[in-house]
């Protein structure tokens, strides 16, 4: 399998959030975010499939339900390759913190559980450079699920409808996300993600997720000191 064979040696830090949809990661990065701001610190947020090059693509595509698993992989690697050489590495070149929702570990994660090939899916990625630090949201599928559908239902290829598992797309939901659970699991040993229980507090999450980031930031020279209202 593909890893990633050297630490990048830019400027700036890359942080990297993982999980699947409803552990709350998102969250996470947009409080990290602000709070990053707020110590006057150069820093960047990137979502997954926002490239304006691709994204609109992806998005009629799905909504006809006509990607198969590679092509909903080719597409992804597209939009990836190109906000990381238009946003990430600029921004890392010029000594930004780049925090990504969602990174490489998702086309690994989400592709794999929908039986592409595992080495086909990493070479493919072989571009990409290794964050400075990748955390996973740890959740499980009935749990996101029943977040999820606090505001909505889920969505076809979220579900893995895609896959025939089930006709039933709530089923459908926590058959496919526990393939990708699977996969993120596997990461933790393969990539070094480091995982969060994210069944704790949102506070909880975000004070050991700063204390992650601190540890980063201070190895780069960086120093990060919290107020007591910070939290």
């Amino acid at each position: 399998m593909l890893r990633f064979s050297k630490d990048h040696k830019l400027q700036g830090v890359l942080i990297c959030v993982e999980g699947i949809d409803g552990s709350g990661k998102s969250t996470q990065l947009d409080l990290l975010y602000s709070w990053l701001k707020s110590k006057n610190l150069d820093v960047i947020l990137t979502q997954w499939n926002s490239s304006e090059l691709i994204s609109q693509t992806t998005k009629r595509a799905k909504k006809k339900n006509l990607l198969s698993g590679r092509t909903f992989s080719i597409l992804h690697a597209v939009d990836f390759a190109d906000r990381l050489e238009r946003t990430i590495i600029p921004a890392l070149k010029a000594g930004f913190i780049v925090l990504a929702d969602r990174y490489v570990y998702t086309a690994f994660a989400r592709d794999v559980a929908r039986e592409v090939d595992p080495r086909w899916v990493r070479n493919m990625y072989g571009f990409a450079i290794k964050p400075d630090l990748a955390v996973y949201f740890d959740v499980s599928a009935k749990v996101s699920l029943d977040r999820i559908c606090t505001n909505r239902q889920p969505k076809f290829y979220e579900a893995g409808m895609d896959l025939k598992l089930s006709n039933n797309p709530y089923k459908s939901y926590v058959l496919f996300q526990n393939r990708v659970i699977e996969q993120y699991k596997n990461m933790i040993d393969e990539y070094g993600l480091v995982k969060i229980d994210a069944n704790e507090t949102i506070h909880q999450k975000q004070q050991y997720f700063r204390k992650l980031v601190c540890d980063v930031l201070k190895k780069r020279g960086i120093e990060v000191k919290e107020g007591e209202n910070d939290l």
